[in-house]
């Protein structure tokens, strides 16, 4: 087993549902169905003994699984049923046949016959199931024939042979199973109003039912007729376990498609499934990534998934049921009318089947977005350096450090006390995002490293906390447990600390330590993870002195150029920007100062010059 099933296998679901074993180039080898999808597929890895020759082979072409979850163990099965006789694969030998589940079809005609049927045709009756249990569909055609008078015979009830008595009355009649509309003994309409209730109770509806057979139970009981009395309570049982209607495949054979949505905005991405339905079942799936959403509204996302769907779509159903409405559902309810020659209709349902198949399609959007976070994160470890994920590795971080933040303070005897910020992204640095500090809090010949660090750290993430970002993976402290204690309190002072995780680096044993704890991490001095760390500890502390040598340098000029009679510290610091040194206002003729500093103050300057 390669590493990245192994890894997907791991991450499976426990819900319910159907899995698809796939070999190399994608191909479904066999499909099956779970109560526990994470619990029965890696049960093919585990445990090889007593295994079948056919099943040894399976395991060893599978380089994939795809799974779909349901809500119960039943849609699974129905599912299962639907994808094997659609997609017939290599190793489902036991189950290639031509096994349906049965339905209850209630038969366009002017008389309806209630009858089981395996083979559902778009002929204008209606069907309901299919029936996964065939005892519990017997249990309820015989419950209907149980309560309700309808005929059982295939004659043609048309008008003409009942006018002209072509029929007579059967045995049905006589034993009060049936009306005997066959000659005109019960008219159309009292027919239809008993096939009205049939339905009701078909869809569901069985509490009536069930009184009626209390009610019809009760008499037999109160008559003595106990054999009958118990096959009523019997029956009664049976359909108080009777469970609904299952939601995988729907009764009316519509063709509709499903879609459904789900954002992940911390990963900036959502995913967009399409299960389409064909006269009633399930027979397939499309998902749609979409990537830097920003902010885009969900009615905006649906829309672009179910236009794209259909810009490639070959087929166009009679009815679209989604999960968001479409934030414009004109152009493509104008597309699909354009292509199916009538209106299709567009819904949002709320409650009922079609809101428990949307809660289906749900499910799958989020399972297959949370494959697509996994297998973007294994990406971009792919790309990054060795360093970063060996990091992330030895100290034990929770997610890739690809953005570390360092910081250094730096200072000469007290005075000049400066700090620096430097950014490294995927182990390399991000010198347009390196930031100075001038501390204002130490200073006057004090020289206090753990204050400075709590003052840095705080105006740094205060801003951070503010903005909302950019977050870093990880903070290092250039220093030992004091510093990062200080850090830790400013993290704290600006509701910052907990988001990320921050670490000291202490100089003289090049140990690295979390907040609160004594003891060190042990990274080996030779990891790539260290040199990393010191690598970013060492351009912070260069960046700091930098800083700190430019502001003693600035001063120094300052102090030099302020020693001009008339020249104070914004004049100086004009000359600075504009002639660049001191050495150059020097060498600058008296005409070129008089254009920046007005004739008097260039006099001066000259003379000052000139006189040395």
């Amino acid at each position: 087993m390669h590493t990245d099933l192994a890894e997907k296998l791991a991450r499976l679901t426990t819900q319910p549902g159907v899995y698809q074993h796939k070999d190399e180039q994608g191909k479904v080898l066999y499909v099956g169905k779970a109560k526990n999808l994470k619990a029965r597929v890696n049960s093919y890895f585990h445990d090889s003994r007593n295994r079948e020759g056919r099943l040894k082979i399976l395991v060893s072409k599978i380089w994939d699984v795809e799974v779909i979850v349901t809500d119960t163990e039943a849609e699974a099965l129905l599912l299962e049923n639907n994808l094997i006789k659609s997609l017939r694969p290599r190793y489902n030998i036991n189950l290639r046949d031509d096994k349906t589940y049965p339905y209850i079809c209630v038969k366009n005609e002017p008389f309806p016959r209630v009858f089981p049927t395996r083979q559902p045709r778009k002929d204008g009756s209606k069907y309901f199931g299919p029936y996964t249990d065939v005892r519990s569909m017997r249990v309820m055609l015989d419950t209907i024939k149980s309560i309700f008078r309808l005929r059982t015979c295939s004659l043609n009830l048309a008008p003409e042979p009942i006018r002209a008595k072509k029929y007579e009355v059967c045995l049905q009649y006589h034993i009060k199973k049936c009306d005997a509309p066959c000659v005109g003994l019960q008219s159309k309409e009292s027919y239809a109003s008993t096939i009205k209730q049939v339905e009701q109770l078909l869809n569901g509806k069985s509490s009536t039912l069930i009184s009626l057979l209390k009610d019809e139970m009760n008499r037999f009981a109160k008559a003595m007729q106990f054999e009958e009395a118990a096959k009523l309570r019997d029956q009664i049982n049976a359909l108080e376990k009777y469970s609904q209607r299952q939601r995988v495949v729907a009764g009316d054979l519509a063709d509709r498609d499903l879609f459904a949505l789900h954002v992940d905005r911390e990963l900036n991405a959502a995913c967009g499934i399409a299960f389409q339905m064909r006269d009633g079942k399930i027979v397939g799936r499309r998902t749609q990534y979409l990537t830097r959403i920003e902010e885009a509204p969900e009615e905006e996302l649906m829309q672009i998934v179910v236009e794209r769907y259909y810009a490639e779509s070959t087929f166009f159903p009679e009815e679209v049921v989604l999960s968001i409405a479409l934030q414009d559902p004109g152009p493509v309810e104008e597309l699909l009318r354009e292509n199916r020659g009538k209106k299709v209709t567009f819904l949002v349902p709320q409650r009922g089947d079609k809101a428990g198949l949307i809660g289906i399609v749900e499910k799958n959007a989020e399972l297959m977005l949370e494959e697509y976070r996994v297998a973007k994160q294994k990406k971009n470890e792919g790309k990054v350096p060795h360093s970063v994920t060996k990091l992330k590795a030895d100290l034990a971080l929770p997610r890739l450090p690809l953005r570390i933040e360092c910081f250094d303070i730096s200072h000469l005897g007290g005075t000049d006390v400066v700090a620096s910020c430097v950014v490294f992204v995927d182990g390399i640095p991000k010198k347009s995002e390196y930031r100075t500090f001038h501390v204002k809090t130490v200073g006057g010949g004090k020289s206090d490293d753990f204050q400075s660090m709590r003052e840095v750290v705080a105006r740094r993430y205060a801003k951070v906390v503010q903005e909302n970002g950019p977050w870093p993976d990880l903070v290092v402290i250039d220093g030992g447990k004091g510093q990062l204690s200080s850090a830790v309190f400013a993290l704290d002072e600006v509701e910052a600390y907990g988001k990320f995780p921050v670490v000291g680096l202490a100089k003289r044993l090049e140990e690295v330590f979390f907040p609160g704890d004594t003891q060190s991490v042990f990274v080996a001095k030779d990891s790539a993870s260290l040199q990393l760390l010191q690598r970013i500890r060492n351009e912070a502390h260069r960046f700091a002195v930098t800083f700190q040598r430019k502001q003693r340098t600035k001063s120094t000029l300052h102090t030099e150029l302020e020693q001009i009679e008339g020249i104070g510290p914004k004049t100086a610091k004009k000359l600075l920007r504009v002639f660049g040194s001191v050495k150059r206002v020097k060498e600058a003729s008296e005409e070129d100062l008089t254009k920046e500093i007005g004739s008097h103050l260039a006099r001066k300057v000259a003379t000052h010059f000139t006189t040395r």
